[in-house]
């Protein structure tokens, strides 16, 4: 059985009177028994990589295995080994939440007896017992999209496509999705997440892919991703504004790059994160400037979105 649950490779896609592919060379691969996060911009291919990789769409070029099967030649084997919970909860809110499990069970070719079971087992597992005879439409945000991954799991998938799973929720609702989440990596499955969120990402991915215009530009664990941003960062909080527009020229001459700002916060990038520190702190008593906060830490994953960014926008403007 080969150790990868997801390989893509050139994977190509164009949509009818598109002057870009939306996939323009797409290659992923995701071992068995982990999270991939899928991160980029809106229009970067995120929804059209799920689309094809879960067999409801063609690609134009290059190929794709999911679950050992290939998404063009053999997609029936592939749906029956694969869920999908799309950006928008996929549940009938007029039913409650054991009717809709018990009816995504008889869709899947379940017995009665077994798909009224199997209802029952996943309200206990995403902690719906209480609420499962209610209407659908009773149930709070985070409650849907537990009842949306629930259906998925009806049949009990080796691989999970996880389509920008909270959007729209309030941090609540977004920690219980989470929860879920990893309960299921836990169970064996393999889930492809995409997210706009980068928190999200830092939080559940085993690896994370970084899309732009189609094409996998940089990936890694996201601890690899945020050393090779490079620098270490320094956060400085004052409780006047006044104070942080006088401590940017003192803090700037010790940056190792362009200081990040708002009212109250200057971030700065060092490279030797000690001697840094020290510096700064010592400049700004020199000049009677005292700072509520000082810390000293990695860079985000926000931060190596916006070097990405920053990076692909050099290379667009040298190539035009």
């Amino acid at each position: 059985m080969s150790e990868l649950a997801i390989a893509a490779s050139g994977v190509r896609k164009t949509y009818a009177g598109a002057q870009e592919p939306a996939l323009g060379g797409f290659d992923l691969e995701v071992p068995r028994g982990t999270i991939q996060g899928l991160l980029g911009p809106n229009g970067a291919g995120k929804t059209t990589a799920i689309r094809i990789l879960s067999t409801l769409m063609r690609l134009d070029a290059g190929r794709a295995v999911v679950a050992g099967h290939d998404v063009s030649t053999d997609g029936a084997q592939v749906r029956r080994r694969i869920g999908l919970v799309g950006q928008y909860a996929a549940v009938d809110e007029i039913l409650s939440g054991r009717q809709n499990l018990v009816l995504f069970g008889r869709l899947n070719h379940l017995g009665r007896a077994r798909a009224a079971a199997r209802a029952d087992e996943l309200l206990e597992r995403f902690g719906l017992v209480e609420a499962g005879n209610r209407p659908v439409a009773k149930y709070s945000g985070g409650m849907r999209r537990r009842l949306d991954l629930a259906a998925s799991l009806i049949v009990s998938p080796e691989v999970l496509f996880v389509d920008e799973p909270t959007t729209g929720l309030d941090p609540q609702a977004r920690q219980e999705v989470w929860a879920a989440v990893r309960e299921l990596v836990a169970g064996g499955t393999t889930v492809l997440l995409t997210t706009q969120y980068l928190e999200e990402a830092d939080r559940l991915a085993t690896r994370i892919a970084m899309l732009w215009h189609g094409r996998v530009v940089r990936e890694g664990t996201p601890d690899e991703l945020k050393a090779a941003v490079g620098d270490d960062w320094i956060d400085l909080v004052f409780d006047d504004p006044a104070q942080a527009r006088a401590a940017l020229p003192v803090v700037r001459r010790h940056a190792d790059g362009e200081p990040r700002t708002d009212e109250r916060r200057i971030s700065v990038p060092v490279k030797q994160r000690t001697k840094a520190l020290v510096a700064v702190s010592a400049a700004l008593a020199a000049e009677g400037v005292e700072p509520a906060e000082v810390n000293l830490r990695r860079p985000t994953l926000d931060e190596v979105f916006l070097e990405l960014d920053r990076q692909q926008g050099s290379r667009q403007e040298v190539a035009a």
